[in-house]
C-alpha cells in the first residue's frame, strides 16, 4: 500500500509516480500513447469489460458513490447529473464538450491528442451506465491534431468491436459521432454547444425550460460531460469507488489536471491530488512548476481560467478544491492557472483578457454585447494613457450592469468581507458577460494604484494649457 495525507490506494503499476497517483495521464510517457495497441497493453478497455459485466444501474451507482466531479468548470457530480434525465423518454444522448477555449486552458486538448481511446472508453461507460443511445463528441475547430487523433482512434475502436453494435458480444450498442466545431468560445456553454450541434448559430438557451437533461439535443434528454470528466471513468470502472475516493478528500476525491502558464519556471499540465494540493505546492513544488521565473516575486495569479477572479500571494495556501477557492473569493473553473510576476503590467494584462471575452460575445444578451465592448474601449483608453479618473469608476459601473451586487475578489479576506459564493448574480444568460468583467474588477480591486498612475499625468494638465 502507498499512503498519502488523504488516505491510501491500491498500487497499480504504470499509474503512479512516487506518492502521486495518475488516473488520467498515465500513458503520457509513451510516444505511441494514442494508438489502440498501446492502450490495450496498458489496461485499455478493461474498464468497459468490467462495466458490461454488471447491471447498468450498478455502474451508475458506483460513479455516484465515487463523487466524480465535473472537470469542465461547474464541478457538478457526474453521477448525479446522469440521474436527472426523465424516465422512459427515448432516445437520449451523451454530448462530450471538447470545445476547450477558456484562456490558459489546454488539458482536454492533451487528453484528446495523447490518449483518445481513454476518452472513447469513458464515453462508452457513461452511455451504458446512464442508458444513453448515442454519443456526440464535439471538438473545438482549432484543435486539428486532437480531431485527427480522435478520428483515428474511433476507426480503430469500431474495427476492434469496442464501438457499434453488440459491443464485446453484449447486447449493448452505441455509436459515437465526431463533430468539429467552428471555434467559438461561447459554445463551451452546454446549451450553446447543443445549438451548434444542431446546425444553428452557437447561442445559449434560456433555462428553464432548456435544461439539457430534460430538453437537450434535438429536443431529447441529453447529458453534457467534459472530456476530463469522462476520462476518469475507465480507471474507476477497473479499480472501484473505494480506491477512487481514497485519493484526495471526501468532498473532492480523485485527481485533477491543472494547466499552468505564465511566469513560472516550468509551465505545463500536471495531474494533482484533488483537494490536497495547494497553489503553493503547485507553483513552487519541485515536481510541479519549481517557482517563479528568474526568481521574481509573485504578483498575482488567476486560479481557474481567464474568467476567474484573481488571487495574490495571500491565497497561495488555499487548496485546489472548489469550496476552498470559493470561500477565498474565486473559483477553480476549467483548471487553468495563469501566473503573473512582479514585472507584469496589470492594466494591460486585464485588457488582454477583457478583449478576448468582449470579442467572443455571441451578442444575444445586451449587457454582454454592449457591456463587454465598453469595458474593452474604456480599458484600452486607460492603458494607452488617455484615460481619466472618471474612467476607473466608469469601468466598475459598466461591470455592475453585467454583474449587479458585490463581485467576488481575493481582497475579501483582507477586508474581512465574506466572499459571494458562485455562481454570482448576472444579467446575462451565460458566463461570457461576467467573464469580461472579472479581470477588470480583480485588477482594479487589487492594484488600483497602477491604474491611477496611468491617468494621473493627464489629469494634472491645467485646463488653460489645454485651451491654448
Amino acid at each position: 500500500m502507498t499512503s498519502n495525507p488523504g488516505g491510501t490506494w491500491p498500487h497499480a503499476p504504470g499509474y503512479y509516480t512516487g506518492d502521486r497517483p495518475k488516473i488520467v495521464t498515465s500513458r503520457f510517457e509513451y510516444e505511441d500513447s494514442y494508438t489502440l495497441q498501446r492502450y490495450e497493453a496498458t489496461d485499455g478497455y478493461k474498464g468497459l469489460r468490467a462495466a458490461l459485466s454488471k447491471p447498468a444501474a450498478d455502474v451508475h451507482e458506483e460513479v455516484k458513490n465515487a463523487t466524480v466531479l465535473g472537470r469542465g468548470g461547474a464541478g457538478f457530480p457526474a453521477g448525479n447529473k446522469w440521474g436527472l434525465t426523465p424516465q422512459g423518454v427515448w432516445p437520449r444522448y451523451l454530448v462530450v464538450n471538447g470545445d476547450e477555449s477558456e484562456p490558459g486552458t489546454y488539458k482536454d486538448r492533451l487528453l484528446m491528442e495523447r490518449d483518445p481511446h481513454q476518452l472513447i472508453e469513458g464515453c462508452l461507460i457513461a452511455c451504458y451506465a446512464a442508458g444513453l443511445s448515442r454519443c456526440f463528441l464535439y471538438i473545438r475547430g482549432e484543435m486539428a491534431l486532437a480531431q485527427e487523433r480522435v478520428a483515428a482512434a474511433l476507426n480503430e475502436a469500431y474495427a476492434a468491436g469496442y464501438v457499434g453494435k453488440n459491443i464485446l458480444g453484449s447486447k449493448f450498442s452505441v455509436d459515437i459521432v465526431l463533430h468539429w466545431g467552428a471555434g467559438a468560445y461561447v459554445v463551451g456553454e452546454e446549451t450553446a454547444l447543443i445549438e451548434s450541434l444542431e446546425g444553428n448559430r452557437g447561442m445559449p438557451r434560456l433555462k428553464p425550460p432548456y435544461f439539457p437533461a430534460a430538453i437537450g439535443l434535438y429536443g431529447q434528454p441529453t447529458i453534457v460531460n467534459n472530456v476530463e470528466t469522462l476520462a476518469n471513468l475507465p480507471w474507476l470502472a477497473r479499480n472501484g469507488a473505494a480506491a477512487y475516493t481514497a485519493i484526495g478528500t471526501a468532498t473532492s476525491p480523485g485527481t485533477r489536471m491543472v494547466a499552468v502558464s505564465g511566469h513560472v519556471k516550468r509551465p505545463g499540465v500536471y495531474e494533482i491530488i484533488n483537494g490536497l494540493t495547494t497553489f503553493r505546492d503547485l507553483l513552487y513544488g519541485e515536481e510541479f512548476c519549481q517557482g517563479i521565473r528568474n526568481d521574481n516575486e509573485l504578483k498575482a495569479f488567476v486560479p481557474g481560467g481567464g474568467s476567474a477572479p484573481w488571487f495574490t500571494e495571500d491565497q497561495l495556501d488555499v487548496a485546489f478544491e472548489g469550496p476552498q477557492a470559493g470561500a477565498a473569493g474565486s473559483m477553480l473553473g476549467s483548471g487553468a492557472v495563469m501566473v503573473m510576476d512582479s514585472t507584469t503590467d496589470i492594466p494591460r494584462a486585464a485588457l488582454t483578457l477583457t478583449r478576448f471575452y468582449a470579442h467572443e460575445s455571441c451578442g444575444k444578451c445586451t449587457p454582454c454585447r454592449e457591456g463587454g465592448t465598453w469595458l474593452e474601449r474604456i480599458l484600452s483608453r486607460v492603458v494607452d494613457g488617455k484615460g481619466t479618473d472618471a474612467d476607473l469608476d466608469q469601468l466598475l459601473e459598466v461591470g455592475q450592469s453585467i454583474c449587479p451586487g458585490e463581485f467576488p475578489h481575493a481582497s475579501n479576506a483582507k477586508l474581512g468581507i465574506s466572499a459571494v459564493p458562485f455562481p454570482y448574480r448576472m444579467n446575462t444568460i451565460c458566463f461570457v458577460g461576467p467573464s469580461a468583467y472579472a479581470p477588470v474588477h480583480s485588477a482594479l480591486t487589487l492594484f488600483r494604484s497602477e491604474f491611477e498612475a496611468r491617468v494621473t499625468k493627464r489629469n494634472l494638465i491645467p485646463v488653460t494649457a489645454v485651451s491654448q
